[in-house]
């Protein structure tokens, strides 16, 4: 057998490579993490902790302008623009010793800055170097589309990567795309001051959720006075006017600045692909098997790369397989499993789903059960005057196994946890409706929805058994 430098060299240090590499050090492989620009990448320096950083700081002065909800004297908040975004620099470098290459090379990654170019399916070039590996993973993530509208890059559009850059708030802020990265900044920039419209292609918001869920985001922004703009087809830009086509003609929008949120596609230039003959998909993703090998068996990749989910938790979940199938693949292998697949939009209120939705559902043809919990019944959800939304449990006709959940409200991304271990374990609503719950907590709601579904699939045979029991026992 031919002896190479390394087990496994990994190119792309964000959330996918750096668990790849992580695994690999961990059983201690001799691994080579590649990275051409910042370690941590997209997730933590312009994608992930930013923009949570700014929904918090746009949900503060929101708090501040609706404090009489609270009994509190109201007031329009004095917002410092370029303090908002010195707050979110300061939270990257909190958390970026954690993704440093000083943290890796403790834990036995050799860490290498540069860009990474594939020579053969084991030599990998960076810069004057060549890096020798029996396997290689691919984790070279995504960037942002900025489509083709004649003029817009003329205007220097912003996007989720240089957003960061601004010091000034834009006073007319016009947001493409209506997806979770543009429903969440479309939010916050309202909130801290800009005029903004929102403008998307589709009729509706948030597509890959359900109708009510996407009717109700849309609802809570145009009464947060953002201009919501569905059928609207972007043609062209000229300096500080955008036209678009709708169903009731043509219509121009006028802006302040661009930003542009309309997906990513998978970071496949200056890879060197051709070398190994590999080619990337119609949609941009490097294609893989189950085992999250590509056509050539030593090479694997995952995270936003090939998809199918561009979450950071999923590249993630990803980089274990890949890691450990290029390691170990010759004496055991693992399918990735793709089962059971949480998400959130970090709007306020929040969208949070895991499996099936009920469109999905109906969709298929499948017998469900489809049950909702109402949070203005819930009591901490009232004194903490967060009633808005619900949770809807999918399960089969008459069975309590969950196919799938989506919870609307504050938190929801956390209370969404409970429904995405039942489902990873295999425990349906009874186990949940017989979970203690401590009270007052929003958690409560999904036991009570639990309740629901108890309460709509009752025994009715035995509890009319029970029924004539205690009248003889009265």
């Amino acid at each position: 057998m031919k002896k190479y430098d390394n087990n496994l060299v990994v190119i792309g240090a964000g959330s996918a490579g750096l668990i790849a590499a992580l695994v690999a050090a961990t059983v201690r492989a001799r691994v080579t993490l590649v990275e051409k620009h910042k370690m941590g990448g997209d997730c933590l320096n312009t994608g992930c902790i930013p923009s949570k950083a700014i929904i918090r700081s746009a949900k503060i002065a929101h708090y501040h302008r609706n404090a009489e909800k609270y009994g509190l004297e109201p007031g329009e908040p004095r917002v410092d623009f370029a303090g908002v975004m010195a707050r979110i620099q300061a939270a990257i470098r909190t958390i970026e010793p954690k993704d440093s290459v000083a943290r890796y090379s403790e834990l036995g990654v050799n860490c290498v800055m540069g860009e990474a170019r594939l020579e053969d399916r084991h030599h990998v070039r960076v810069g004057a170097e060549v890096l020798s590996t029996r396997n290689i993973v691919l984790a070279t993530g995504a960037v942002p589309v900025v489509p083709p509208i004649e003029g817009l890059i003329d205007v220097r559009p912003l996007t989720s990567d240089n957003l960061w850059e601004l010091t000034t708030l834009p006073q007319r802020l016009l947001v493409l795309g209506g997806g979770p990265i543009g429903c969440e900044l479309a939010q916050s920039f309202a909130r801290l001051g800009s005029r903004v419209t929102l403008l998307d292609m589709e009729s509706a918001l948030l597509p890959r959720e359900d109708p009510d869920a996407s009717a109700f985001i849309a609802e809570v922004l145009k009464t947060e006075g953002v201009d919501v703009r569905l059928h609207h087809k972007a043609v062209r830009v000229v300096n500080d006017c955008l036209f678009a086509e709708t169903p009731k003609g043509d219509v121009s929008i006028e802006f302040d600045r661009i930003l542009v949120a309309v997906g990513r596609r998978a970071h496949t230039d200056n890879l060197g692909l051709d070398a190994v003959g590999l080619q990337p998909s119609k949609d941009g993703t490097l294609p893989v098997d189950a085992y999250l090998r590509t056509a050539e068996k030593n090479i694997f990749a995952c995270g936003d790369l090939i998809g199918p989910y561009q979450f950071t938790h999923m590249a993630s979940h990803q980089a274990w397989y890949a890691a450990v199938n290029a390691l170990f693949g010759r004496f055991w292998k693992f399918r990735v499993n793709y089962s059971v697949v949480p998400w959130a939009t970090f709007t306020d209120p929040e969208v949070a789903r895991v499996g099936l939705s009920e469109s999905e559902a109906l969709a298929r043809g499948l017998a469900v059960d489809v049950v909702r919990y109402d949070l203005d019944d819930l009591d901490r959800a009232i004194v903490d005057g967060t009633s808005q939304g619900w949770v809807k449990v999918i399960t089969p006709k008459g069975k309590d196994r969950i196919l799938g959940a989506t919870i609307v409200g504050a938190h929801a991304g956390e209370l969404l946890c409970e429904f995405v271990l039942a489902m990873t374990h295999g425990l349906g609503l009874k186990k949940i409706m017989g979970t203690i719950h401590i009270y007052p907590t929003l958690a409560e709601a999904n036991k009570f929805a639990a309740g629901s579904w108890r309460r709509k699939n009752a025994p009715e045979r035995l509890i009319g058994w029970v029924e004539r029991l205690l009248a003889v026992l009265r």
